[in-house]
């Protein structure tokens, strides 16, 4: 790989549906991007390219970006029509249970023997990642994973974390290649280990920054862009917002919008957000690396329905991420609790069950 001076850089994406906000601010910037998914994604996304939509500032309609007709490329494969040796980068875009599916499981393994640079843009954590963490011993911490043998053979210096703060779906009305976008904000990544695989992400980054899209005639900067820190925790902030709200869009009576899960008890939230916003400090976080309560009890404000976590939860999904018992275990080891955390890493394992007794 030459990470020196300019250079288009191809990058592999696992997931389609998330992953294609990111392909589509990479294309912008002039890399290329291929989405790692399903048979019938491949085709639509092969055919049609993809379409994200963009709220934009100022603006009362949303942008959409078409990939084809951006400077860089998005295509997309099946995991067995991949040779990761061809990228430069690779990115984990898919929700933490769907790397144990076989042919991803295969891929994934040979990204890991490669030594290919990978970035998470999951909520969860890699295994890997969490071995970058001092004081944390990854082994711990392996009940939480639905397959936690698939990180076995990554070197943890090849491996980095980025907060995916930006809030996305695909409308149900719309094709497998529309995204649209809810909550425009920051992909914050941590630094490799390596010099020349964070230069690379910080070359990425400034591209991303630099794009402007011309639209009615003027050019607009778009938001969602990548930043890249130093520190391994900033990528942690987001273990706060995901226990306070999306976790407590689970309730034992159904699910509820994050919204109001923050906001319907929000003394209640602002605790639980605070004790774990504590321990991330107490693993060696600066404040300054995390975000404060107040900034995102105001985005909440905007998220008017159930986390993807609830949503899978209530459609019968038999594993979903488990954030929330990563959390509390890493506390339980520091001889630190909250009863509020315990209820919730209730419901979900109540939910759990009963889905997998289905």
């Amino acid at each position: 790989m030459n990470t020196s001076g300019y250079k288009h850089f191809n990058i592999l994406i696992f997931g389609a549906s998330y992953g294609s906000l990111l392909a589509t601010k990479l294309a912008l910037a002039g890399h290329n991007a291929t989405l790692v998914c399903l048979p019938a994604e491949v085709e639509l996304i092969n055919t049609l390219g993809t379409r994200v939509r963009l709220p934009i500032k100022g603006r009362e309609d949303l942008v959409e970006i078409d990939s084809r007709k951006l400077t860089g490329k998005i295509n997309a494969a099946v995991p067995e029509g991949v040779n990761p040796a061809n990228f430069d980068l690779v990115v984990l875009a898919m929700q933490e249970p769907q790397y144990g599916a076989p042919a991803v499981r295969v891929l994934l393994e040979k990204v890991a023997i490669e030594h290919i640079p990978t970035m998470s843009i999951m909520n969860m954590p890699p295994l890997p990642y969490l071995a970058r963490i001092p004081g944390l011993n990854a082994n711990d911490y392996r009940d939480c994973y639905t397959a936690p043998d698939v990180w076995d053979k990554f070197d943890p210096k090849f491996m980095t974390l980025c907060s995916p703060d930006a809030q996305a779906f695909r409308p149900p009305e719309d094709g497998v290649n529309v995204l649209q976008v809810r909550l425009p904000t920051n992909f914050k990544a941590a630094r490799f280990e390596s010099e020349d695989h964070t230069n690379m992400l910080r070359q990425i980054a400034a591209d991303i920054e630099a794009v402007r899209l011309e639209v009615d005639g003027k050019k607009i900067e778009l938001p969602v862009k990548l930043k890249v820190f130093d520190s391994v925790f900033v990528p942690l902030a987001k273990w706060s917002m995901l226990v306070s709200g999306n976790y407590r869009c689970i309730t034992a009576a159904g699910m509820r919008p994050i919204k109001e899960a923050v906001h319907s008890e929000l003394k209640k939230s602002q605790e639980i957000y605070d004790w774990v916003r504590d321990l991330c400090i107490s693993l060696g976080a600066d404040p300054g690396d995390l975000v404060p309560f107040e900034k995102y009890a105001a985005a909440a404000n905007g998220l008017g329905s159930p986390s993807s976590a609830a949503r899978a939860l209530f459609s019968g999904a038999k594993n979903i991420e488990r954030v929330d018992k990563l959390v509390q275990l890493i506390a339980k080891q520091k001889g630190k609790s909250l009863p509020a955390i315990d209820e919730v890493v209730g419901l979900v394992n109540a939910q759990l069950k009963k889905n997998q007794s289905q």
